[in-house]
């Protein structure tokens, strides 16, 4: 596109056409079409430098993981964490991992069989295949991981 910048296009599987126009000036066009008229425009929304590269953050995490629950502005991650059952923590208490205290993540949640545990307390007991969901640095949470992966 002449003078304007570069045009990129995507169908979707589901045959879902989208467009993004990479604007000179580092800002970007995003446009998605009508499924019955792929012709005409459905929406079309304009993205600042730094709007797109919040957009592209959130669709490529740079440390992606598919526990990644979500992810901030402020650096801070939470996480799914999943116990072995086989873990030097299973059927310790959580106040034994000394988490907080080592790591600076928190563990904020444990979701065990269809029960979620919200905020447990240094006395909750950890099971094997008890999920973790934990929240700190990216940094903090990867530590975390390590600690409750220990056997």
């Amino acid at each position: 596109m002449p003078g304007i910048g570069v045009r990129y296009d995507l169908t979707t599987r589901e045959h879902r056409r989208l467009s993004v126009i990479a604007h000179r000036d580092g800002g970007r066009t995003l446009s998605t079409y009508r499924k019955d008229d792929p012709d005409e425009c459905a929406l079309s929304t304009r993205l600042t430098a730094g709007e797109a590269e919040a957009l592209v953050g959130a669709l490529m995490p740079t440390h992606h993981s598919p526990n990644l629950l979500c992810t901030t502005e402020l650096g801070l991650v939470a996480e799914r964490i999943e116990l072995s059952s086989v873990s030097y923590w299973n059927g310790r208490v959580l106040g034994e991992t000394r988490m907080r205290t080592q790591t600076g993540a928190s563990i904020v949640a444990v979701l065990r069989r269809a029960e979620a545990i919200p905020s447990p307390t240094p006395d909750f007991r950890l099971a094997g295949g008890d999920e973790l969901i934990v929240i700190g640095t990216r940094e903090g949470v990867e530590t975390a991981a390590a600690i409750l992966g220990r056997e």
